[in-house]
């Protein structure tokens, strides 16, 4: 895959060409490069402000979104790393608030480059190394660091006890099977159980883990390995609640000093009834870590201020879209293929599809299949790509999104783009809206 991105500027895409040539040694997982990377660099990893770690297979983008907001909204100071970038590689390292400038970001990843050359780091492990290095020369009070896949073996998880504020674990699903379910002794083997395992290998010991995991195997699984950490575990449904109540978000815990601390709230922002959980874990990761102060004002306005792009994204009016009632969504897995069936449950639309060949098609337009109306594939730029026959004979194709719109009849119906992030990068870069 093509993730690495472009640039126009002739530095940082000179860093950027390096970094396509990195590829993950076949079979090599764990920590020890990342570890011996930051060595190198002088452990910049240890000279952060507070960090909140959270990893997922659903949920984990929207809660750093909510997590940035609620923090700026009370005044802080945040950096963030988040994976992958839609548009620009520099949307993976946020510095104080702002996107990394193209010349900070060149000068970073040559010196993360220059320092690991031999010893064979993969792409991700070179970016988590320029973003924590970038993070430790700029001024912030706070950072807000997302797993990149899995947990346990992630290079964010060279994070150590000290630095951090709380971690936090979304709702899991399977994916990455490739990874995260390789066979190994001494892990649990059934496929949901292994995946609760690998996400919860961020907990350390003494740093509050919350989870909104639910099925038995899954909280059995990430239950053991806070034991084993020493972390604590905060659970969803025991320890924290968050509910949609009248339009609202009710949410409680016992992490004030007596008995049980709520709030009313009102409905986040961001689109989807699946955003009341993961405002909730943002929610809950703040209440029960001890590091800073977050008050409920600072709660209340994040809930509204938080933006994620190309997640139940309703679009701007723009050079693609025009004034059409035009949806974008990256998700690819059941997981998103039931938020999105449950979003437009009773309503009617055209589906626009681009999935990476090896994705299951089934899990997007399956919950979707009594609300499509029509359905065109068109291919995922820069990658190998599922056709039209591949998603059922009523199925038409189109070269690229704005041919598909095109083809589209203006009768008032909404459209909704979807099945790759890759392409909804292509989608808001066509209609001039640039995650900022």
């Amino acid at each position: 895959m093509r993730d690495f991105g472009r640039s126009d500027d002739p530095r940082v895409q000179a860093q950027l060409d390096r970094l396509a040539a990195l590829s993950l040694p076949q079979g090599r997982l764990g920590l020890d490069t990342i570890r011996a990377l930051m060595e190198r660099l002088g452990n910049p990893h240890r000279s952060l402000p507070p960090v909140f770690h959270i990893a997922g297979t659903n949920g984990k983008g929207s809660t750093c979104a909510f997590l940035r907001a609620m923090l700026e909204a009370q005044g802080y100071r945040v950096h963030v790393t988040t994976s992958p970038h839609l548009v620009r590689y520099n949307e993976r390292i946020r510095l104080a608030g702002e996107l990394i400038s193209d010349e900070a970001l060149a000068d970073v990843l040559a010196e993360v480059l220059d320092a690991g050359e031999d010893l064979g780091p993969s792409f991700f492990e070179v970016t988590i190394a320029a973003a924590f290095l970038a993070f430790s020369r700029t001024p912030a009070d706070v950072c807000v660091v997302e797993v990149g896949m899995g947990g346990r073996f992630d290079a964010t998880n060279v994070l150590e006890p000290e630095a951090l504020a709380a971690c936090g674990i979304a709702a899991l699903g399977l994916d990455h099977e490739r990874f995260l379910l390789a066979p190994e002794d001494g892990v649990p083997a059934e496929p949901m159980a292994r995946i609760a395992f690998e996400k919860a290998g961020i907990a350390k010991a003494g740093v509050p883990l919350v989870s909104i995991a639910r099925p038995a195997t899954e909280s059995a699984s990430i239950a053991a390995t806070a034991q084993a950490k020493g972390a604590r575990l905060l659970v969803q449904g025991e320890d924290w609640l968050a509910s949609a109540i009248d339009g609202g978000l009710a949410y409680s815990d016992h992490a004030g000093g007596e008995g049980v601390d709520g709030m009313n709230l009102a409905r986040p922002t961001l689109a989807g009834d699946h955003q009341f959980q993961n405002a909730g874990l943002a929610i809950a990761m703040l209440r029960h870590q001890r590091k800073i102060e977050v008050g409920f004002r600072a709660i209340s306005a994040g809930l509204q201020s938080a933006r994620w792009p190309a997640r139940m994204q309703r679009l701007a009016t723009g050079p693609l879209t025009g004034r059409r009632e035009v949806w974008l969504d990256g998700g690819h897995n059941p997981q998103a293929g039931a938020m999105l069936g449950a979003h437009f449950a009773g309503q009617r639309l055209h589906l626009v599809i681009g999935m990476i060949d090896g994705k299951d098609p089934a899990s997007l337009t399956g919950p979707l299949g009594p609300a499509i109306v029509s359905m065109i594939a068109v291919p995922v730029p820069g990658h190998d790509w599922y056709p039209a026959s591949v998603f059922g004979p009523d199925a038409r194709p189109a070269p690229d999104v704005p041919s598909a719109l095109a083809m589209i009849p203006d009768d008032g119906l909404p459209v909704l783009i979807a099945g790759s992030l890759y392409l909804a990068g292509e989608v808001l870069r066509l209609n001039e809206e640039l995650p900022d």
